[in-house]
């Protein structure tokens, strides 16, 4: 009797013993998925860096002369000889466009095409920054003499890593140079330079055909295209009126 006693309480301190060490296994398995899961969170974040506000040196060169584009030059013993206006842009994300081909102009394309005014673009890019999809106004000089270059300054960041530059082509019924949503970003960092050319553009705000065509406002306001005229193609294609280059600083 003694015996079996013994035996039975064996196997009572035996089943208390395994069920303890389950719950203490249980307890560890438990302390140690926050820890997972934490490492997991930081392997995530690690695998998408992000690249941090950026600042670039803008660089404007002038190729729209004489010697490239003959048709019907402007005469540079002209009042307003031949020049741009100064440069107005911004950084931006995908919900916003300076101007886009095929879409009428905005008001302040129209005006900036038209005479050079900077005057209401900029309103209308403080207005996309204010709602987030701009970053910063950034402008420069009018450029009159063709053996010197305009020069500015855009600010980036990774929300905003695309750039957009307009500058009038003068004297001309709304014709105007242009670089759009330039992405300076390239696999998930900025470049540290980029040159892209500045295309001659037709904003659809007046119906003149030549440099110093009378003023015949457009109504109702035509789209914005590229300038396929004869005073810029050569040989079937486009040539570029500018060179724009941005380098970080």
């Amino acid at each position: 009797m003694q015996l079996q006693t013994k035996r039975l309480t064996v196997m009572a301190l035996a089943i208390l013993g395994l069920s303890a060490c389950k719950q203490q296994t249980s307890g560890n398995e438990a302390a140690a998925l926050p820890a997972a899961s934490t490492e997991a969170a930081a392997v995530a974040a690690a695998a998408t860096p992000q690249a941090g506000p950026a600042k670039y040196r803008v660089e404007f060169t002038p190729l729209w002369t004489k010697d490239n584009f003959p048709f019907e030059y402007p005469d540079t013993s002209l009042i307003h000889k031949p020049h741009f206006s100064g440069l107005i842009g911004t950084a931006h994300n995908t919900n916003f466009h300076l101007f886009m081909d095929g879409q009428t102009p905005s008001p302040g394309i129209e005006r900036l095409s038209e005479m050079g005014k900077h005057d209401p673009l900029d309103a209308e890019i403080n207005s996309a920054i204010a709602a987030g999809n701009a970053l910063a106004l950034s402008e420069s000089e009018p450029l009159k003499d063709f053996s010197q270059t305009a020069t500015a300054e855009v600010a980036v960041d990774d929300a905003h890593p695309m750039v957009s530059l307009v500058a009038m082509i003068a004297p001309s019924p709304d014709w105007f140079a242009a670089v759009s949503d330039v992405n300076l970003m390239e696999n998930g960092a900025w470049v540290a330079s980029k040159t892209v050319d500045a295309e001659a553009w037709d904003s659809g705000g007046d119906d003149g055909t030549t440099y110093l065509a009378d003023d015949k406002d457009t109504d109702p306001k035509k789209p914005t295209s590229l300038n396929k005229g004869p005073h810029f193609m050569k040989d079937g294609k486009t040539m570029p009126v500018g060179r724009i280059t941005f380098t970080r600083i």
